[in-house]
């Protein structure tokens, strides 16, 4: 529902994270390749904030970035919602 918790991936910084550690640059290509997901499924965890993965993708992304799930998941509230109305 808008206005309540949302679970954020952190893709984009995860692999800042990832890249800052290793010194090499780190591709949506790349990404779907080593964790068998589709580039589809990597843009799409990148950009679209609503985008629910599964917990197996997040074991992905967290395995082949060297991050942890702290690193890739951010806990925050959807502020799409317009204040002023009845709860």
């Amino acid at each position: 529902p808008l206005g309540g918790p949302v679970l954020r991936v952190r893709l984009r910084e995860a692999i800042a994270l990832a890249e800052k550690r290793t010194g090499e640059r780190v591709t949506y290509e790349f990404l779907a390749r080593s964790t068998g997901l589709s580039r589809a499924t990597i843009e799409a965890l990148a950009s679209r904030p609503g985008y629910n993965p599964r917990l197996s993708t997040i074991e992905r992304l967290c395995e082949v970035l060297e991050v942890d799930p702290g690193d890739l998941l951010e806990w925050t509230i959807d502020s799409r919602r317009e204040s002023g109305g009845d709860a």
